[in-house]
């Protein structure tokens, strides 16, 4: 993977737990441009390789912003974007790339749940130049915990924005049955946050007569699997023929880095799509968040970061 190297020209702390990065080239050059939804791979000091939306203007490419939540339940990047890196340090991301763009719809709903709000901030920046509909739902914690809250009530877009917090009054809650009231093919919902906070808004959205094509989701990180069920299998690659087992408790591109073959691979969780490959022969066991139900019904490719085998081989276009 090709990385620009930046620096963090300011590091911010937003909120509690959540601290901002403005992350600029060294030589003042633009960085590339990129598309409100869009995010970067972010390498950090121990070599991880960390997914971070960007939430600034997408007009600006003289800088990058994202901000990182500080979870103690992380593998260790926010952990260390928090504790190690700081202002002024250099730093090596990748160009952005969007799985989460905005389409063109006559109304746009928002919906945000905690650190969630980094992605739809840029989309509401971008809605509001475009003199479009759309309302953004920022549900939080509590006050405190609320990312951009000045920034966001100072905008020109500030009476489009509901903030709902857990600690506030009945009155202020989101009621997600008059957001999503209007169920017609023109309106779209953009939604963002932890995994129950999607889970909630997507079924609502269902039971109300959404349509899937409706409803665009961005996960921050893959739900929990049981290991301890995995059964091994095996892959073939079909340019040589080899075989190789996959026991269980290793992945497919674990296995084959060990002899030699590497994939390219990002988040190794399954929701940034870098390691995707073709297979040309065996069902998969989908274990990812990037593909649809009906692309994954294809089960002509998988994602082997994280994804397994329901048939005793896969053959592999490799």
């Amino acid at each position: 993977m090709s990385m620009i190297q930046v620096r963090v020209r300011r590091k911010l702390q937003e909120a509690q737990d959540i601290a901002s990065f403005e992350l600029v080239r060294p030589d003042g050059a633009p960085l590339p441009p990129f598309s409100a939804g869009s995010h970067i791979d972010v390498r950090l000091p121990d070599g991880m390789v960390r997914q971070y939306s960007l939430c600034n203007d997408d007009e600006d490419n003289g800088h990058y912003r994202i901000a990182v939540l500080r979870d103690a339940h992380s593998r260790g990047g926010s952990r260390a974007m928090h504790d190690i890196i700081g202002q002024g340090d250099l730093m090596e991301i990748s160009s952005p790339r969007n799985h989460f763009p905005l389409v063109d719809a006559r109304r746009t709903i928002l919906l945000a749940g905690g650190i969630g709000v980094t992605p739809l901030l840029c989309m509401a920046q971008r809605l509001a130049k475009a003199q479009a509909d759309f309302q953004l739902h920022y549900c939080v914690r509590t006050p405190e915990r609320t990312a951009f809250r000045e920034e966001i009530a100072s905008s020109g877009f500030a009476s489009r924005v509901r903030f709902h917090y857990d600690d506030g009054p009945s009155d202020q809650r989101l009621d997600l049955a008059a957001v999503l009231a209007d169920s017609g093919p023109h309106v779209h919902a953009y939604v963002c946050g932890p995994q129950g906070f999607i889970d909630h808004v997507t079924a609502s959205a269902r039971l109300q007569g959404w349509g899937e094509e409706q409803l665009h989701v961005e996960y921050f990180q893959a739900a929990p699997t049981d290991a301890a069920a995995d059964s091994a299998f095996r892959v073939q690659i079909a340019s040589s023929g080899d075989i190789y087992e996959v026991p269980a408790g290793q992945t497919v591109v674990q296995v084959l880095g060990e002899k030699g073959i590497e994939i390219p691979v990002s988040c190794e969780q399954g929701i940034c799509g870098t390691c995707i490959t073709r297979v040309l022969e065996g069902q998969c066991d989908h274990r990812d968040l990037y593909f649809t139900d009906e692309e994954k019904e294809r089960n002509d490719q998988f994602t082997p970061c994280c994804s397994r085998a329901k048939s005793p081989l896969l053959v592999l276009d490799l």
